[in-house]
């Protein structure tokens, strides 16, 4: 079994978006009626199974063992990368997706999907072209026309790259304590910008003619903090008014990270104004006289959705590690029935325990599926609705839902991939085998877009309050209206017995959050979120999975026992008895601990700890 063998099962993605979300009613907003139907997702889905088998996944060995490399200056990326990036920019599902103006663009539920699957065969591919994706979307909202047909086109169709620049040496994720710095000139809009910025996603390499970089700085006489920061589109090349490449800005990629892995995703230091001669664009107005900038703001309108994205990568890493897992465990032959000590060698597949790791892949997979996937509908909805109400409701929920699939799934995704490792045994330690590769590319989706413990603040902090805290209330009736609507469902009385009372439990720690905020313990907020977040996932994921059960579950008593997608549909319902079962009930701890108010993470000194 090779290190690049991409494995992906796309049934149960058509599931999600045939047979699950209502596409229908996505797709017949203005937008996309006259673009798209249903019929068209297993057209789409099986051409991007293709790519990833034919051309990511070969490409995926080239990412970890060639990788990026800094050569007199610039990044080189091997050639099967490049070729990979060219076949998926022309099929139009690379950067295209940022664009929501382009007539007959595509809901982001689809290339949402689509990413998935990249994902699974290669994220450092991928990496290339969706901070492009997301530069698009933030210059279509607030650049001036000129910059737009400029720079926009060339962006779309992956000629051009864009990125995101934040992170400077003493600026992570406090992102106020940004030093670069951006004075005016004599032409209004253009403006000095100085400084360096690390950490820098695909910010450089010999595939695309030219970068527009959007750097956040300051500009002189702006306030401290987040607030006084602007944001600036700095193209690596001075675009002329007639489209073509003029002079080189003064911007240098001074070298690339040494990574753990992703190594075919170039991770880099930039270098802005060394030589006084770099200029970039501003994004809307400068600050008033209060000083306050609006680079934030425009900032989160691409780190919200790239916030999406990332646990979408999470998500493919995640499903290829099981992908490839369940592969092995029916091929290796190792042991005797636990039930027959005597009897014949049987495959892996066959053992309690390994079953128990499939089943606890399968299980968590397909929920994190449900949910990121949900949200991405409800993004698309909020944007695309004709009705005000529901695009007000959609945006409540995709604002509530991102940082459980940014955070939760990546968090899962090092358990998961730990599982798919235990599975091969030794064999998954090595790395002539996927998952060791898998682990080492995926670790870092937790850390990007802003770590997950500031996806669990987020999410305590803001998301709980949202409208006087109407959006987590709507989403906890409508659990507990599922829930009592079903209790009854025949063959589901356990399952629903669980989810009743664990969401109990799951209420009950809310209501301490409330009670230790309003007791004045407010560092009992940061210092229980992370848990808080994975317990509101969980539960949010084992409602969706269950509605997927019910539905699986008629969908098989229609097509018989003798039905092709008999077995696919019995494994659906079985994915979430397990996850109902096994995996919801960590809530019940998360209470306890949240209730017990253990504070000893604060109050060892520090010099106890070692």
């Amino acid at each position: 079994m090779a290190a690049n063998n991409f494995l992906f099962d796309t049934r149960d993605v058509k599931f999600v978006l045939k047979e699950w979300l209502d596409l229908d009613k996505l797709l017949g907003c203005d937008a996309y009626r006259d673009y798209y139907s249903k019929d068209d997702v297993d057209t789409f889905v099986d051409l991007v199974y293709k790519i990833c088998r034919d051309q990511v996944g070969p490409a995926n060995e080239d990412c970890d063992k060639i990788g990026a490399q800094y050569v007199d200056g610039r990044v080189t990326l091997p050639e099967s990368v490049k070729a990979a990036y060219h076949t998926i920019c022309d099929a139009g599902f690379g950067p295209q997706k940022g664009d929501r103006e382009v007539e007959g663009h595509m809901p982001l539920l689809l290339s949402g999907a689509f990413d998935e699957m990249f994902s699974a065969a290669s994220a450092g591919v991928t990496t290339l072209w969706n901070a492009t994706a997301g530069a698009i979307g933030v210059i279509q909202e607030f650049a001036g026309e000129k910059y737009k047909a400029l720079f926009i086109p060339k962006m779309y169709t992956g000629e051009w790259a864009g990125t995101m620049n934040l992170t400077e040496p003493a600026a992570g994720s406090d992102v106020g304590n940004v030093s670069a710095k951006a004075f005016p000139t004599d032409q209004p809009g253009i403006y000095k910008v100085k400084g360096t910025k690390i950490f820098i996603t695909s910010a450089d390499n010999d595939i695309v003619e030219n970068f527009i970089h959007l750097v956040l700085a300051r500009i002189e006489g702006a306030r401290e903090g987040t607030g006084g920061l602007s944001l600036f589109m700095v193209p690596k090349r001075w675009v002329n008014d007639d489209g073509s490449l003029g002079d080189v800005n003064d911007v240098y990629t001074l070298g690339i990270e040494h990574k753990m892995g992703l190594k075919g995703s170039a991770t880099c230091t930039m270098s802005y104004g060394e030589n006084d001669a770099c200029y970039g664009i501003l994004l809307g107005d400068p600050p008033g006289e209060d000083g306050k900038g609006k680079g934030m703001a425009q900032m989160f309108k691409m780190m919200n959705e790239e916030r999406l994205v990332t646990g979408m990568m999470a998500q493919g890493i995640s499903a290829e590690a099981y992908y490839n897992s369940l592969a092995y465990a029916r091929e290796r032959v190792q042991g005797t029935k636990s039930t027959d000590p005597k009897g014949p060698r049987v495959r892996i597949v066959d053992h309690e325990d390994v079953r128990r790791m499939l089943m606890r892949q399968k299980s968590c997979v397909e929920a994190m599926r449900a949910m990121i996937y949900k949200t991405y509908y409800y993004l698309d909805l909020s944007h695309d609705s004709p009705d005000p109400q529901e695009r007000a409701f959609a945006d409540g929920r995709f604002q509530l839902s991102n940082p459980l699939c940014k955070a939760y799934i990546s968090d899962m995704l090092w358990v998961l991939v730990g599982e798919a490792i235990q599975v091969y045994g030794g064999y998954g330690y090595i790395e002539e085998y996927p998952c060791a590769q898998l682990a080492r590319d995926g670790k870092i989706l937790a850390i990007w877009e802003g770590t997950n413990y500031i996806q669990s603040q987020d999410l305590v902090g803001r998301k709980f309050t949202m409208a006087k805290g109407q959006v987590i209330a709507s989403l906890l009736k409508d659990i507990n209206d599922f829930i009592a609507d079903h209790k009854n469902t025949a063959g589901f009385e356990k399952e629903f017995a669980m989810l009743a009372s664990v969401m109990a439990d799951y209420q009950e720690i809310l209501g301490l959050l409330n009670n230790y905020l309003q007791q004045g313990q407010n560092t009992m907020a940061p210092l229980y979120s992370t848990r808080i977040l994975h317990a509101t996932a969980m539960m949010y994921c084992a409602i969706l999975i269950m509605d997927q059960a019910l539905l699986a579950t008629r969908k098989l008593a229609e097509a018989g026992e003798d039905h092709f997608d008999a077995s696919f549909y019995k494994g659906k319902i079985a994915s979430a008895r397990f996850y109902v079962m096994n995996e919801l009930p960590a809530i019940f701890s998360i209470r306890q601990i949240f209730a017990a108010g253990d504070t000893t993470a604060l109050d060892v000194p520090e010099e106890a700890l070692g």
